[in-house]
Parts: C-alpha cells; structure tokens; sequence
C-alpha cells in the first residue's frame, strides 16, 4: 500500500501578515491587504495598488538569514527562505533526523522580482538573484537535503504544480519530507505596465480595500500580490513515529492543459471542468464528501463565471450544498505563490473547521449564484477540500484535501 501524504506544517507570507497566526486571523476577520503601492512611485500607473508585504519584512527576515547569505537574495527569495525557516521552527520539525537523500525541496516560481525594483542588485550577484532555481537550492543549502530539488514554472498554477510533484515523491515511496511551495512578487512598474495593457488589473485605486471583489458584478479585474506559501508533506509513517501535528491529508490533484489560448480559459469552464473531475477521480473521494473549495477567484470576470460554470458541471445539483471562498478576495493574486498559500489556507480551514469569506461581495453578479461565504467567515465541518488554480497558458490544477483522522 503506497504511503498517505500529511501535511505537518504550514507558513504563509502575505500583505496579511509575516506569520501563519496573523494572516489565519486576518483572513477569518475578513481584513483586506490592498493598499497603496510603497515599495516605488505608482503615481504614473494605471493601477497604484497591490497586496504588498508590510515594510517591516526586512528587519523580519534578518533574524533568519544571515546578512552575507542576504546579499544574494532577492525579497522573493527572503520570503521564500524566511518562511520556511519558520515553518520548520515552529512545527519542530526534527530535520536532523531525516535521511537526507529522501528529503526533497519543490517550488513554483514565475520570477524571483529581480526587477527594477529590487534593491543593491550588482554583476556580483545578478546572475543568483535571477535563478528561478535558487529558491529552491537556497533551502536545501540550509538544511543539507540531498534528494530531488528543482522549480516548476506554470504561471499562476506553478506552486500548486509544485505540491502535486510532491505528493507524487512521497506516494512513490521516494521520499519521506518534502518541502514545497511558492514565492513571488509582480508588483514592480514592469509588470503592472504589462498588465494594465491587457487590462487584466483593477484600477479602483481610490478604494484600494474594496478593489479586489470576485463574484462581483463590479469587479473590474484582479489585484496584485505578493508573499510566499509553504506546506511541509511527510509520510504517514514518518509523521506517526515522532507523534507529528497533522493539518490534513493530501489525497490526489489533477493537472491538465488546456491547449486553447495562452491568456484566456476555455469557454463556459470546460478546461477547468476537466481538471476538477481529474483531482476527485485520482483521490477516490465521492462529490458528495466535498464541503469545500478555495476558488482560484480571480475577480475577473472570465475567470469567476467560468470557474463558478465549472463547478456546477462537475458538482450538479450538489455545487449549491459546497461552501467556496476567494482568498485573493484579501491578498490579491500572488501569481506564482498562490497556488501554495491557498493550499495552505485550505488545510488550516480543515484543521480548525472554519472557512474565511470572500470579502466585498456586496453586490453580487446575477449569473453567479453558489455559495461565495459573503463577507463573514463561517464554521465548516470540512470534509474534503478542493483548491483551484487556473492560470496563463492554460495550466490548471486541482489539489484535493481530506480530514485527517
């Protein structure tokens, strides 16, 4: 019988907070992240708001990562290494106990922001800062493991791609802790420029709290993030022996491509539909046991009408009983790190059977009509849990979660 695959801990780094606790009360109180942009002069953009991390993070890192390690890091790689510093320190994960050739380190990375915007970037560590496979390698260089280690680059679906390659190492018997997740950071004048000229981003940037409103029929596009997700998955062995804390089981995932267009999701859902069929038929849970999803949510108006038509052809009559909220909703869409803070976000709401809402649905679209937890968190006894994500290029996937017990 081939392992079950646990998480035993979590981290997420956001514009809700630099630690698990506050961005978990956060998102249960319904607070959003969007403000205005600091980290540059904005004043020009079509789009001046975003979900950035608090200011504080530097002097927050530096208690992690020394000062010569540091200079070689971009914030994206500080956040990547910061959090899962933590994650390992809190949920007292005795690495030094594992074999090292059968600990691995997997994460989905966009870009590491080296952009205009980083600070004290040189020729002397250029070259680092820009490796998408640093972010990975710097982890592993931490704690010795010597098993696979590698980035995957799937858009905003990278980090979701990254934890399904994970629970593939440890159901195959190749693994016993693997390190996954995601880091990124779009908000730097480039990307937004981008963006705004596919008029991708919202631009109610006099109300940067209420902009980010998916399920709306005001919304006017999705709102940048940034920040990191971690999730530690180990085998069910490996965490009954030392009596580990479990947040959930990782039960089975779908991954598909939608091979249509390279920005726009196949019509009426149908891609997404597939791969939501693909994740509950590979963990061989039954619709009826899922009381859950964390929408990829986007607060675009593609996205939500066709995530939302393609939970109705996959759930039918069902898809009104299944609770669903929109993290991004409060912090925006972290791109590549999205993903793995959903994911985590999904395993604590399983863990402590609370669901946050999808925050500024006040005025909701008439052709969207499942339960979108508006504006108030809700106790949830969880089940089983799916999280979307669903990105450029036609990268989706489905990861699917289950009580532990």
């Amino acid at each position: 019988m081939s392992e079950k695959v646990l998480i035993t801990g979590l981290n997420i780094i956001s514009s809700l907070g630099l630690t698990l606790d506050e961005n978990w009360k956060n998102l249960l109180d319904g607070k959003s992240g969007i403000k205005k942009i600091s980290l540059f002069d904005a004043s020009e953009l079509n789009t001046q708001i975003a979900g950035q991390v608090d200011e504080l993070f530097d002097e927050y890192s530096s208690g992690f990562i020394k000062k010569r390690l540091a200079k070689q890091m971009t914030r994206v790689s500080k956040f990547c290494l910061t959090a899962v510093k933590v994650a390992i320190q809190e949920h007292n994960i005795p690495v030094t106990e594992f074999d090292p050739e059968r600990c691995a380190v997997i994460f989905g990375v966009v870009n590491t922001g080296n952009t205009s915007v980083e600070k004290d970037t040189s020729n002397m560590n250029t070259i680092v800062k820009g490796m998408n496979n640093a972010l990975s390698a710097w982890i592993s260089i931490e704690y010795g493991f010597e098993g696979p280690n590698y980035t995957i680059s799937t858009a905003c679906a990278s980090s979701a791609y990254a934890i399904a390659n994970g629970y593939d190492l440890i159901k195959q018997g190749k693994a016993d802790l693997v390190i996954v997740g995601g880091a990124d950071s779009t908000i730097n004048p480039e990307d937004i420029n981008g963006f705004n000229s596919l008029f991708a981003l919202s631009t109610n940037n006099d109300n940067p709290e209420k902009a980010s409103c998916p399920f709306s029929a005001d919304r006017d596009g999705f709102v940048i993030g940034e920040g990191a997700g971690v999730l530690i998955l180990e085998s069910e062995k490996s965490a009954k022996k030392r009596n580990a804390k479990v947040y959930a089981e990782l039960v089975g995932y779908g991954l598909t491509n939608e091979a249509f267009n390279i920005m726009s999701p196949k019509t009426d859902g149908e891609g997404m539909a597939k791969t939501m069929q693909k994740a509950i038929h590979d963990s061989g849970i039954e619709i009826s046991e899922i009381d859950y999803i964390n929408a990829h949510g986007t607060s675009t108006t593609l996205n939500d009408l066709y995530e939302t038509m393609a939970i109705e052809k996959v759930l039918g009559e069902y898809a009104q009983s299944v609770a669903i909220s929109s993290s991004k909703s409060m912090i925006g869409h972290t791109i590549g790190a999205a993903g793995a803070i959903e994911a985590a976000i999904t395993a604590k709401s399983i863990f402590h059977g609370l669901a946050h809402p999808t925050i500024n649905l006040f005025n909701p679209d008439p052709r969207l009509n499942l339960d979108y937890i508006p504006n108030a968190k809700r106790s949830v006894s969880i089940r089983c849990a799916l999280s979307n994500s669903f990105a450029f290029g036609g990268h989706n996937s489905t990861l699917v979660f289950r009580k532990y017990s």
